[in-house]
């Protein structure tokens, strides 16, 4: 069994989390979604400006295993409950870092008052969304640069 520690964001985690992101969405996503619709999700040209900006706005909850410095995940909750961002790193999947990202989400969720939980879950997170009470609201396409990607709007009331 692996210790998993979650700490609040901070200035310095902006690289780190786009790497898990990228290398989440092209390592584990992979199964459910073509080359295509991966290079339009996550491609590897990005601005790392604006994706700081998201990561200060956001301000994720980092993950780590057995209390190393890598980011092994990370996962935000915004006001209203909606969940923006839910990413694991491939070399740290099955480990339950998932299961305490959101342990640590419904934690924050109670202190702040929210009622529910929302996010637009892709198809590979979909499994565990669900077998964490959420329930499917709506199928959704998105376009990502053109590319169009289907996810599920899903939601949990507390």
């Amino acid at each position: 069994m692996h210790s998993i520690s979650i700490r609040n964001f901070r200035s310095g985690d902006e690289a780190p989390l786009r790497a898990v992101f990228h290398a989440s969405v092209h390592g584990l996503a992979c199964r459910n979604y073509t080359p295509e619709q991966l290079a339009a999700w996550a491609p590897l040209e990005h601005d790392s400006a604006t994706w700081a900006e998201r990561m200060r706005a956001n301000q994720p909850f980092i993950a780590h295993v057995d209390g190393g410095t890598a980011v092994a995940g990370f996962a935000d909750l915004q006001p209203g409950g909606y969940i923006d961002m839910f990413f694991v790193a491939p070399a740290h999947a099955g480990q339950g870092v998932a299961r305490a990202l959101m342990a640590h989400l419904h934690t924050q969720a109670a202190q702040r008052g929210t009622t529910q939980l929302h996010a637009d879950v892709s198809l590979t997170a979909e499994p565990f969304f669900t077998a964490s009470g959420f329930e499917v609201q709506e199928r959704q396409q998105v376009q990502r640069a053109g590319v169009v990607l289907h996810n599920a709007r899903m939601v949990k009331r507390l």
